[in-house]
């Protein structure tokens, strides 16, 4: 089995899938998302997953980390604990001049997010030919710009939404509380708690419909894409309609192993 692992800043995604069933019929977006298992813990909760993982048959582990080397030290170890001695190919995914149809058009290309570069491959794999943003709303957001031929422009970063709302309620004596729901009845709010998450979100919608309406004046019609703990939060208000991706990573991970079983 393939082991995929998405490690952020937050939590740590991971899917589990039968990797012996690619190549055969060559690459099929419609298996695209499709895990045996999956899971995500927060940091805290790292040391759960030996358990959940050992007795998998587990053959080969490709992983996407962009939370520092003490992350990856932690993940060395899990791995260690979870499948003992035994032989794994274990891949740390990087970001490249070009891979599984993206070509990064960074200045330097490896100085790319891998998380990024990943989620633009798995974009890219989901809607071949159409110009995208893909805006990942967790710790940070960014906004990251793909033609239809599969190049990444760059994009945006800027800080995500409640990190960005507790750094302005910093000296205000009321911290605002981002829920799994954000009501704004008016733009003009009358209280320092709901003006602060008004806006917040502007701040993050407004970098979104930004990137649309600069990569629509030279691609026309652009699918906008939201992935990431905040996304669904924010969806309501765009004002472009968006297509909610969970685990955006872990597909194009999934994608990388597909497109080079299928070119064996």
């Amino acid at each position: 089995m393939l082991l995929l692992i998405d490690a952020g800043n937050t939590r740590v995604k991971w899917a589990l899938l039968n990797a012996g069933a690619y190549g055969a019929a060559g690459f099929d977006p419609a298996l695209l998302g499709r895990w045996d298992d999956s899971g995500a813990v927060g940091r805290d909760a790292l040391g759960q997953l030996a358990d959940t993982w050992r007795g998998r048959q587990v053959s080969r582990v490709l992983l996407s980390n962009v939370a520092g080397e003490g992350m990856r030290g932690q993940l060395d170890q899990l791995l260690l604990r979870a499948f003992g001695a035994r032989p794994i190919a274990t891949e740390w995914f990087r970001p490249a001049p070009e891979l599984a149809g993206v070509r990064n058009g960074y200045r330097n290309p490896l100085q790319l997010g891998a998380d990024r570069f990943a989620s633009a491959i798995g974009a890219h794999a989901l809607y071949p030919g159409e110009a995208l943003i893909v805006a990942t709303c967790g710790t940070a957001t960014t906004v990251d710009a793909i033609t239809p031929d599969g190049l990444f422009l760059g994009g945006m970063i800027l800080p995500g939404l409640g990190l960005m709302a507790s750094s302005l309620a910093k000296n205000t004596a009321q911290l605002p509380q981002v829920g799994s729901r954000i009501e704004i009845v008016t733009p003009f709010a009358d209280n320092t708690t709901d003006a602060i998450i008004s806006g917040c979100v502007a701040a993050q919608t407004g970098a979104i419909g930004q990137a649309l309406a600069a990569h629509a004046a030279s691609h026309g019609k652009v699918r906008c894409i939201l992935s990431g703990g905040a996304g669904r939060m924010l969806a309501p208000h765009l004002p472009h309609p968006s297509v909610e991706i969970d685990n955006l990573v872990l597909v194009g991970l999934q994608t990388v192993v597909m497109k080079q079983q299928a070119s064996c």
